[in-house]
């Protein structure tokens, strides 16, 4: 990615601040000051999953240490961006919690930003009148 634009390349995640293969806190890196970090203030960025087959397959797992709260994703789709909540105003919600920047995550399964430009990458082009049909299941449980 040059700036914060895909260039269609995939970058291993391998001992990098965008290594969540094993379970570790988010915030843990979140504020290094690696270049993708910087660029938009935290995560916000897409993952190229294992599956590029279009197989329904687990592509995330998050998990809450202090409230003991799981959340697993499953999907067909080849991809899925992570959003640290890193521009969320403040705000209050039900029962008058506040929130802030940071305070919540996204999981939002898709196809490769700029799919259509970038070679490598599943074109998502659909004809008028075609079917679109894809899954995406998020499980919520305890442990």
């Amino acid at each position: 990615m040059a700036g914060a634009i895909p260039t269609g390349e995939i970058t291993k995640v391998e001992g990098t601040v965008f290594d969540f293969t094993d379970f570790r806190e988010v915030g843990k890196s979140i504020d290094d000051k690696e270049e993708q970090l910087t660029l938009v203030q935290g995560y916000d960025h897409n993952f190229v999953l294992d599956n590029l087959t279009g197989t329904y397959a687990k592509a995330a797992e998050v998990k809450c240490a202090r409230s003991g709260r799981k959340m697993e994703v499953y999907t067909d789709l080849p991809c899925i961006q992570f959003y640290a909540g890193n521009c969320i105003s403040p705000q209050t919600g039900k029962g008058g919690v506040k929130y802030d920047k940071r305070q919540a995550l996204c999981l939002e399964t898709q196809y490769a930003p700029d799919a259509i430009n970038q070679p490598g990458f599943e074109k998502p082009i659909f004809d008028a009148g075609q079917k679109y049909d894809t899954k995406t299941e998020y499980r919520f449980s305890t442990f």
